[in-house]
């Protein structure tokens, strides 16, 4: 079975194990206070551009986002996000679990807009019962979002004025941001999450690491005491060098933007094939995942092949699939699945 369901399916780049092989037996303190973990962060404030940033590291997606958002949030507060983010939809209830609510807004793409934030508060603050629900104080929005599309730097930046206005905070899920980093669509860059975003981070997960997220603090008071949240979710890692050890990887020569281009390159390839071959999309992504419309036959035949994630059921005769690639995929199982699909789009 060739697997394109997702970007976390392989293990971690050679030259991130390469790394971790070289650093095994030294001797370092924990929890990630070590001259790596120190390391990686002047890396990521250095390609941020945000020298006065906190960076913080934690394993994994969920995780992160439960811990930012618990540590942001007063015990009334809660989190404005579209409908399909995937602190909504595919975290198990897990911002819920800290008490605080999602507050749900329609998106057609996974995007929200400035207009929708603003009305949602504006709405909630002039309601003469509002002391009765939950206030909303943060924005939660991810860069690519769960469908693939890609916030634009003016999106960002009337984000960032709503939530000024509004006294609202901004934090951007980042858990595919290198894939985003290097669209071609793309206008959005690290430098520009750290002066837009209260708080962001970076993922390595689905980006060439085993596992580890870096969380970026533009504001020092957010982050003040965010190691006694990391330590209360569970996530200080004793062996917390692992996370700056990979991050060095990724960050000291360019690595982590080099395999988010490759990726890509690849997911582009596919998108042009299913434009040429006429296979509607369920979004316009210009990301590493891709979303086509495929007849059920198709897709039940190219099924005992391959692997895709299932995303919905536009009606009877069609199934959507989401078609992913990583810094791990390769350009023959691409080349072999595009063939595939011409000659079933053929018979």
């Amino acid at each position: 079975m060739i697997r394109f369901e997702s970007d976390y399916l392989e293990g971690a780049h050679p030259r991130v194990l390469e790394k971790l092989t070289q650093t095994n037996f030294e001797q370092t303190p924990g929890y990630g206070v070590d001259t790596h973990c120190e390391r990686a962060r002047e890396l990521i404030k250095k390609a941020c551009e945000a020298p006065d940033a906190s960076v913080h590291f934690l394993v994994g997606g969920t995780q992160t986002n439960t811990t930012v958002i618990a540590s942001l949030l007063k015990p009334y507060e809660g989190v404005l996000a579209p409908v399909s983010g995937h602190i909504n939809v595919h975290e198990t209830g897990s911002v819920e679990a800290t008490g605080h609510k999602v507050l749900g807004l329609e998106s057609d793409d996974g995007k929200i807009t400035a207009k929708q934030i603003d009305d949602a508060y504006t709405a909630h603050i002039n309601d003469s019962t509002h002391e009765h629900m939950v206030k909303p104080a943060l924005v939660y929005i991810s860069q690519p979002t769960e469908n693939g599309t890609l916030y634009t730097k003016s999106e960002l930046e009337a984000i960032r004025c709503v939530c000024d206005k509004n006294s609202l905070l901004l934090f951007v899920d980042g858990a595919r941001c290198g894939y985003g980093l290097k669209s071609e669509n793309n206008d959005v860059f690290l430098p520009d999450l750290a002066r837009l975003c209260d708080v962001f981070y970076i993922g390595g997960t689905k980006v060439g690491a085993l596992f580890g997220e870096a969380i970026v603090f533009k504001n020092e008071e957010l982050a003040r005491d965010f190691r006694y949240m990391i330590k209360r979710h569970g996530g200080m890692l004793a062996k917390g060098r692992l996370l700056g050890v990979q991050f060095e990887a990724l960050f000291e020569d360019g690595l982590y933007f080099e395999i988010s281009e490759y990726a890509m390159k690849l997911a582009l390839k596919i998108k042009k094939t299913l434009c040429e071959l006429n296979i509607p999309t369920l979004f316009d992504s210009p990301s590493n995942q891709q979303f086509p419309i495929l007849p059920n036959d198709i897709y039940k035949k190219l099924s005992e092949k391959y692997s895709f994630s299932f995303w919905c059921a536009p009606d009877s005769e069609h199934t959507a699939v989401r078609i992913c690639t990583s810094w791990a995929t390769t350009e023959e199982n691409v080349d072999m699945l595009i063939a595939d699909l011409k000659r079933e789009i053929a018979k």
